[in-house]
């Protein structure tokens, strides 16, 4: 059985993994036949009233919040090791740009948080797949634009788009239900909820990207 790595960035679209995109991606990873294994980081985020949409000045636990959507199931990311993995997968929402990574805070002038970008890196070495929904293309783009140019999308938004370039990396865009496949890289990304109007919208663009991915595995 495939051992697909799914890393979550909290619970919540302002200040974590997206949850139905996570969900989405979760399950198109199980009907596929494959095993969804979860990591997240063990660090601080700060916590957004999601009632409100504004910031409450308390902290969360990433690894604590992604805990809630894998049912208790997840591991440090620390722990990940790409060896143990065939593909991963980064669901979006605003955590994977604030706590995987410093995209949303500085652009293209960001970095990674460095047990994930160890891991994407590892991954990328190895020649195994990266999936990469939403706005968590912007991870790769930090981790891998210089070195590898890779082509990514988050939709169509000219602002993220040009930031994605600014990385190194080569934006494509793309609409909500589709998915841009770099196969020189084995990176596949999708933008999902960076465009989607509902989320059936957002899931046929989810399986695909799965799909792909697991396609992508030797």
């Amino acid at each position: 059985m495939k051992k697909i790595g799914v890393v979550l960035s909290g619970c919540g679209v302002r200040d974590g993994s997206e949850i139905h995109e996570a969900v989405l991606t979760l399950l198109a990873i199980d009907r596929s036949g494959a095993k969804a294994v979860c990591f997240a980081p063990d660090i601080d985020c700060d916590e957004v009233n999601h009632l409100t949409m504004q910031e409450t000045g308390a902290k969360r636990k990433v690894l604590v919040e992604s805990a809630r959507i894998a049912r208790g199931e997840v591991s440090d990311i620390r722990n990940a090791k790409a060896s143990e993995l065939d593909a991963v997968v980064f669901p979006g929402g605003f955590g994977a740009a604030k706590n995987l990574c410093s995209f949303g805070q500085k652009g293209a002038d960001g970095v990674v948080q460095p047990d994930v970008l160890r891991l994407v890196k590892e991954m990328a070495a190895a020649k195994k797949p990266i999936c990469a929904i939403c706005i968590a293309p912007s991870v790769v783009a930090l981790a891998l634009g210089k070195e590898l140019s890779p082509r990514l999308t988050i939709g169509n938004d000219p602002g993220t788009a040009g930031a994605i370039s600014a990385t190194g990396s080569k934006h494509v865009d793309c609409a909500a239900d589709d998915i841009v496949v770099d196969r020189d890289h084995l990176i596949v990304s999708t933008p999902a909820y960076m465009l989607a109007g509902s989320i059936s919208e957002a899931a046929r663009g989810i399986e695909k990207a799965v799909q792909a991915t697991l396609e992508l595995v030797k």
